[in-house]
């Protein structure tokens, strides 16, 4: 009963992390989206469909909802690729990613009011969001849950084809953003440059660079995944605080 309790203990703090890491991660996306120099490679295609339905061309959807759709197809995709191979329990990438989506909304939002004319303040933004990104991959990556499905199909492709990750991974983020890009000229009949810009192009290569120059220097965080907080003083000196003992 002990091992078990601490595995449940194990587990939810483990997840409490990944939260934490994925809202820092939605963060660094948002801020790459508002530097208007281009979308990260994950939001890229999203973020053009969000444009084309503030246009009314297609559902008028949430960058959010159109990254979990984005998610679901990529589970789906890993389900083709893998076949009998495919584990049940990737399919909880289909929950990571509706928390992705939902988190990426509330950071869409709470930068809302950040307008970026200037190109030197739409440089720093775009640095800020891939430096925050990088960060927070690594620290999702060390929590140790399933993968994002945009990693798990990269994940699969390798799996199958025996190709070198690295290599899957320049074909899954080219494709994506080329998809972007054909997708802005579907619906505007032009380069989305706010969408697919500079800022990608950076992004796809100083997000990796970032990941390995942090991913050294996180000891700190492995302790922090291996500390098992005591939820239960916790929640007894809380239920003690607002319900104090009546004396006498």
């Amino acid at each position: 009963m002990r091992i078990e309790k601490e595995k449940v203990i194990g587990f939810v703090w483990q997840h409490i992390l990944l939260l934490f890491s994925m809202f820092f991660m939605t963060l660094g996306v948002a801020l790459c989206v508002r530097s208007n120099l281009g979308s990260g490679v994950i939001s890229a295609l999203p973020m053009s469909f969000t444009l084309a339905g503030e246009a009314g061309l297609v559902p008028g959807w949430t960058i959010g909802g159109y990254t979990y759709v984005m998610n679901a197809i990529l589970v789906a995709a890993q389900v083709l690729v893998l076949r009998r191979k495919f584990e049940p329990i990737q399919l909880f990438q289909l929950l990571v990613g509706f928390v992705f989506g939902t988190l990426l909304d509330i950071n869409m939002w709470i930068t809302s009011f950040l307008s970026y004319e200037a190109f030197c303040s739409q440089i720093i933004a775009q640095l800020a969001g891939a430096t925050i990104l990088g960060c927070a991959i690594t620290v999702e990556i060390r929590c140790g849950s399933v993968t994002m499905p945009g990693e798990g199909i990269q994940v699969a492709i390798a799996r199958v084809t025996g190709k070198p990750f690295p290599i899957v991974k320049i074909i899954v983020d080219t494709t994506l953003v080329t998809l972007a890009v054909i997708s802005g000229f579907v619906f505007f009949g032009a380069w989305p440059w706010t969408v697919v810009g500079v800022g990608t192009l950076f992004a796809m290569f100083y997000v990796g660079y970032v990941v390995k120059l942090v991913n050294p220097h996180l000891g700190w965080f492995d302790r922090l995944l291996n500390y098992r907080p005591g939820f239960r003083r916790y929640i007894y000196g809380l239920a003690r605080f607002i319900y104090p003992k009546k004396e006498g």
